[in-house]
């Protein structure tokens, strides 16, 4: 089955772009297009896609309230993933979309074997946060609101899941995880879904903004 995306973005240039690009990519599917954030909403519930690519400035309802609306809705709770657009990649909006829920950002300048691969990495679960800048945005954003520790929830976690937990937050995946931890794959994978579910948290990337915010890392 092909992934299905919704393109959200209010340039219309950028918006055909886009949807020419990934209409002929194979395993993607095009499904629907918004150019504003209440019009994403609107289609990304209509139509429940994969993936939305979402811009973050937009007109009537910007893409970090419009990920934070589609992600918080009940009957999405289980998709779509939201890969984020941005024109610069220290941008305070980024980091929101991501606290919001968003499952990665990539810039629109990005070469489009590069979108194309993040669409597929998101749609299997995964988190876009293989660039450094990823981490770095995270992290810098993250220091200026630090929450302070919510030990309830962190005390849940048993010390190899805080283990864990600290290699997500640098970007490592479940292979390097297990080597540098010396574990088998297969026991990291259970360890980085009991700590989403005992966090109440959707995916990697909201794991690693919770990691910073919560002092945990950084």
């Amino acid at each position: 089955m092909p992934i299905t995306v919704v393109v959200a973005d209010d340039q219309l240039m950028v918006r055909d772009g886009l949807v020419a690009v990934l209409s002929g990519a194979p395993g993607i599917e095009v499904v629907g297009e918004a150019g504003d954030g209440e019009e994403a909403v609107a289609v990304a519930r209509a139509l429940a896609p994969d993936v939305v690519l979402m811009d973050v400035r937009m007109p009537r309802l910007d893409g970090i309230a419009a990920t934070a609306r589609l992600l918080g809705d009940p009957p999405l709770a289980d998709g779509p993933r939201v890969v984020v657009l941005t024109t610069f990649d220290l941008d305070e909006y980024v980091y929101a979309a991501l606290a919001a829920g968003a499952s990665g950002f990539l810039l629109k300048d990005a070469p489009a074997a590069d979108l194309v691969h993040a669409l597929h990495v998101v749609a299997g679960g995964e988190a876009l946060l293989a660039p450094s800048v990823t981490r770095r945005l995270i992290a810098e954003f993250a220091r200026r609101q630090r929450a302070g520790l919510r030990p309830g929830a962190v005390a849940a976690l048993t010390p190899r899941e805080l283990d864990v937990l600290r290699q997500v937050a640098r970007g490592l995946t479940n292979g390097e995880i297990a080597g540098e931890l010396v574990l088998a794959e297969q026991t990291v994978k259970t360890h980085v879904s009991r700590i989403l579910a005992k966090l109440g948290l959707r995916d990697r990337t909201q794991a690693v903004v919770y990691a910073y915010e919560n002092g945990i890392v950084g």
